[in-house]
C-alpha cells in the first residue's frame, strides 16, 4: 500500500482518555474516510513484546518486533477487529497492563521509526482520519486539518473508570488518575515525538463537552 498525496488527512492527537478513539471513528464514518488507530499499533507491539518476553530496555528486539508485526485490521459491526498472528486481540490490547507497556514502548526511538512508514501508508484517497499522539506533528505534518483533544486528568480517569466497570473489572479511581498522570508525563517528556499540539492544531478541551458536541465542533471546523 502506498500513501496518496491527493488524500485529505485529518489528525486527532491528545492524551489518553480524551476521546480520540471514539471521535476519530465517528469522524471517519461521517466523512467516508479510512481510519488509522496509531495507538493500536503501539499496543500491538506492547502485547507482542509481552508475549515474547521482550524487555522494554531491549530496543533492537522491540524494533524487530515492530518491523515484523503480523497484524490485520478487519472491519466489524462494532468497529474494527484487530488480529495479531492470526488471533483476535481486540480486547487484549485494551487491558490496562498492555496500555501501560504501550506508553513505555512508544518512548523507544527505534519502535517509532519502525512504525512511521507503516502509518503513512494508510493515507489513501478519499481521505484518512489519523488518531494518535504525534499524528499532526510527526507522522502527517502537512495534514489539512489538525485537532488536539484534551481534558482534565480527573475527567479522563472517570471515563476510563466507567468503561472498566462496564466490562465488569475491579478498578480504583485514584489509581487510574495516577496512572494517567504518569502516562502524560512519560508521553510529554520523551525525546522523540513528544506529546504536544501541532502549532496549527485546533485545541479542543472536552472536559465539559459530550462526544456529540465535540464531533459537531470538529465537523464545523473542517467545513463539511
Amino acid at each position: 500500500m502506498c500513501s496518496d498525496s491527493n488524500s485529505t488527512i485529518v489528525t486527532v492527537d491528545g492524551p489518553s482518555g480524551a476521546g480520540k478513539g471514539t471521535l476519530s471513528q465517528l469522524l471517519a464514518q461521517r466523512l467516508g474516510y479510512r481510519l488509522l488507530d496509531s495507538g493500536a499499533l503501539y499496543r500491538l507491539v506492547a502485547l507482542a513484546s509481552i508475549n515474547k518476553a521482550i524487555s522494554v530496555e531491549n530496543a533492537s528486539a522491540l524494533r524487530d518486533c515492530a518491523s515484523t508485526l503480523d497484524v490485520e485490521f478487519a472491519p466489524a459491526d462494532d468497529g474494527v477487529t484487530v488480529i495479531l498472528e492470526g488471533q483476535d486481540v481486540t480486547a487484549a490490547i485494551r487491558q490496562e497492563h498492555v496500555s501501560m507497556r504501550a506508553s513505555e514502548v512508544a518512548a523507544v526511538d527505534a519502535v517509532r521509526t519502525a512504525l512511521l512508514q507503516r502509518q503513512r501508508d494508510f493515507a489513501v484517497a478519499p481521505g484518512l482520519v489519523a488518531d494518535g499522539r504525534d499524528m499532526g506533528t510527526t507522522v502527517f505534518p502537512a495534514a489539512q486539518h489538525k485537532f488536539y483533544l484534551t481534558a482534565s486528568a480527573e475527567a479522563r480517569a472517570q471515563r476510563r473508570y466507567q468503561q472498566l466497570l462496564g466490562r465488569g473489572e475491579s478498578v480504583d479511581l485514584a489509581a487510574l488518575v495516577a496512572d494517567i498522570q504518569a502516562r502524560d508525563q512519560r508521553d510529554q517528556s520523551r525525546a522523540t515525538s513528544p506529546l504536544r499540539p501541532a502549532q496549527d492544531a485546533h485545541i479542543v478541551d472536552s472536559t465539559e463537552m459530550s462526544i456529540a458536541q465535540v464531533l459537531e465542533h470538529m465537523i464545523d471546523i473542517i467545513g463539511v
